[in-house]
């Protein structure tokens, strides 16, 4: 009977102490939970910069290749052989150098044989005159005799001409290219294939083209009163070489041309440029900065604030009184240095967000500070 006594009493202090020790746990489980906080976190932290209008000088980049001033094609006006070549290929000639002498015998031949035709001409137009005003032959007689005499000085003109076709010498200055033929060769009057080839490098054009479509958005922007073109397109014109660094000199555009070429859809510049050094030569590709006008209330924004959204709209954040971010969709035009024109979408004076974009949702609330602009605003 004790026993048993004593036996429920255990299971009673067992059964008091697995519920204190399930509480225990259940307290130690309820302290250990996180809580939920009342405070909201702070606002993202972003940088901006204030949208200023200023005067905008509006340039264009656009492809081109160098030609030259001058090209002659140089060919003997007289058959022969070739005795001499007078000049050194790729060599700067001036113009009337001699280049080729072609053999001058018979051309000289010819030529005293005419002055003595000339001579003897001569000699019977003066006696037939005299014989006329004594009415001792007929008037038909002394004009036969003058028209022979006139027939004469021309033959022997010519004949001078051709001897002196026999030096043939440079039309006009520049540098000559390879010759074409040697010492020896005989060559004929006009022929088609040219001896050597001279072109004039200084100056040198550069033909560009712009496409016909950027062309009509420039008259359309001019004709609203965007752009202030400033008279007309002769503005200074820059080169980009080959290898990215800028040519020295500046050069001057001197037409716009007036068709579209319908293969590529392009007008074609072109521009001159003064090349004293020789550094441009013809066939080169460049790239050509062009002055087309100045844009009086420009609005521009930097180029890494702003974004595309899905539908490749150009998108910017921009922080309104009340420090919210508020999603602008802009229209751009050109780029201007680290700025992007800016045609629609941001107004002068409000606040662009440009670092800490990754951070920023918008209509949300945001720290705004001070942002560093970039070289030129």
């Amino acid at each position: 009977m004790y026993r048993s006594r004593f036996a429920a009493d255990d299971l009673r202090l067992c059964r008091r102490a697995a519920a204190w020790t399930g509480l225990a746990a259940l307290a130690c489980l309820c302290a250990c939970a996180p809580t939920k906080s009342s405070t909201k976190p702070p606002p993202p932290s972003v940088g901006v910069v204030t949208i200023r209008e200023k005067s905008v000088t509006l340039t264009v980049e656009l492809p081109g290749r160098t030609a030259p001033f001058a090209v002659s094609e140089v060919r003997p006006q007289v058959s022969g052989i070739i005795q001499k070549r007078l000049f050194t290929e790729g060599a700067m000639v001036e113009a009337g150098q001699p280049l080729y002498q072609i053999d001058p015998a018979l051309y000289r031949a010819a030529y005293r044989r005419a002055q003595a035709s000339l001579v003897s001409a001569q000699s019977r137009a003066l006696r037939y005159a005299d014989l006329t005003r004594v009415n001792a032959i007929s008037a038909q007689a002394h004009d036969d005799a003058r028209s022979a005499y006139e027939l004469a000085q021309a033959e022997a003109e010519t004949a001078r001409i051709n001897l002196d076709y026999t030096t043939i010498v440079a039309p006009i200055r520049g540098r000559i290219g390879a010759s074409a033929v040697t010492e020896g060769a005989l060559v004929t009057a006009l022929q088609a294939a040219p001896l050597a080839i001279i072109s004039t490098l200084d100056p040198i054009y550069v033909d560009i083209d712009q496409p016909s479509a950027e062309l009509l958005a420039l008259k359309r922007a001019i004709r609203a009163g965007q752009i202030d073109r400033g008279g007309d397109m002769t503005a200074a014109v820059r080169l980009k070489l080959e290898d990215g660094s800028l040519y020295p000199l500046e050069g001057r555009l001197q037409f716009t041309g007036v068709v579209v070429n319908p293969a590529m859809g392009v007008v074609r510049l072109r521009a001159l440029f003064a090349n004293p050094e020789g550094m441009l030569l013809p066939g080169m590709y460049v790239s050509a900065i062009l002055t087309e006008g100045t844009d009086p209330h420009g609005v521009l924004a930097p180029q890494h604030g702003v974004r595309r959204n899905e539908r490749g709209e150009a998108i910017a954040f921009v922080v309104d009184a009340q420090n919210i971010a508020r999603l602008r969709v802009l229209k751009t035009g050109r780029a201007v240095g680290p700025y992007w024109q800016v045609l629609e979408g941001l107004k002068p004076g409000e606040r662009m967000i440009v670092d800490g974009l990754l951070k920023v949702k918008a209509d949300a609330a945001v720290a705004p500070k001070p942002a560093v602009e970039g070289p030129g605003k």
